[in-house]
């Protein structure tokens, strides 16, 4: 009883110091939202600090993060990153400025909620650990891509947890203790995509330590709302599927053929789309049930496709170092 309690009060009494790293590209509009989010955290302010990184941008994202920094109530280091159009390059200009001992991830459109690195940040007592992932939720959505997205879970990091090769953490939350990037490296800066999953296998495979799920640390992030938009996120899965393949020896995703697709619409036509149907005049569907296959095999396409068409650049296998 008394271990508990030392345990309980340790975990409570735990406050390294955090760097929060942001890439940020043309997210002047993002910016606001995302600074009441940071100051609105309950982890001490004092203990904190954001590091903003414009990554090139075309808009006024620099000046806007500037002007934050120098009117905002908590500590944000304004960094840019211009070498290299890549959110993993400008995310290791922020490592390597940070001064943390915990360095912690997420992105311009995500919407850390208040509790959000008070519960990423406790795991690490253990000293163990050196991963902690935190959860991904969908913000409101009215719009039918938006519903099939978040009926899917399509953002929660349970998908990446349960990866069949190795668990990871997605970098719009994720805690890395930063002493493991001397020994695994960090981001492969030319990397387009895939680039969580690779440094969270370096980590994990090199046993420098653990990870753990914290799911009370939640972050919000929109989903899709154009068949466009969400086209290039499966297709970007695809190609990151592709790259960890050759990275890692990850096994590719199987592709679906145009006929198991025609095979598919035709038993949703004749069988499911009637069955739907009436369950929606009995009110027990709705929109998205009706046209849950066509959007699963949209989605299937675009993933296969981005998939079979990717190459990884021999320069994308560059990992850079802190020294």
């Amino acid at each position: 009883m008394n271990h508990q309690q030392i345990d309980t009060t340790t975990a409570n009494s735990y406050l390294p110091m955090v760097s929060v790293v942001v890439p940020i590209y043309n997210g002047e509009a993002d910016l606001p939202d995302l600074i009441n989010c940071f100051t609105s955290q309950t982890y001490p302010r004092e203990r904190v600090e954001y590091l903003l990184v414009d990554n090139n941008s075309s808009d006024r994202t620099f000046t806007f993060i500037e002007k934050f920094s120098a009117n905002s109530s908590i500590t944000i280091h304004p960094l840019s990153e211009k070498q290299i159009q890549s959110s993993y390059a400008a995310r290791n200009t922020g490592i390597k400025a940070a001064v943390g001992e915990i360095v912690v991830f997420t992105d311009a459109d995500c919407r850390p909620q208040p509790q959000w690195l008070n519960a990423l940040i406790k795991p690490f007592v253990n000293t163990e650990i050196v991963i902690v992932v935190g959860e991904i939720v969908a913000l409101p959505g009215t719009n039918l891509l938006e519903k099939y997205a978040d009926r899917q879970e399509t953002l929660s990091q349970k998908h990446t947890l349960a990866h069949r090769f190795c668990p990871y953490g997605q970098t719009a939350n994720l805690a890395i203790r930063r002493t493991v990037f001397d020994q695994s490296g960090l981001f492969r800066p030319h990397l387009n995509s895939g680039g969580d999953a690779d440094i969270c296998w370096r980590i994990l495979r090199s046993n420098l330590g653990s990870l753990e799920f914290a799911p009370e640390a939640i972050v919000q992030h929109r989903h899709r709302v154009t068949l466009k938009e969400l086209a290039s996120q499966w297709r970007r899965y695809g190609r990151s599927n592709r790259y960890l393949h050759e990275l890692h020896g990850v096994e590719l995703m199987r592709d679906i053929s145009l006929k198991e697709v025609g095979y598919r619409l035709a038993r949703w036509l004749i069988k499911e789309l009637p069955r739907s149907s009436a369950k929606a005049i009995a009110g027990r569907a709705d929109l998205v049930d009706l046209l849950n296959t066509p959007i699963s095999l949209f989605t299937a396409r675009a993933r296969a496709g981005g998939q079979r068409n990717a190459k990884l650049p021999e320069e994308a296998k560059t990992i850079e170092w802190l020294n």
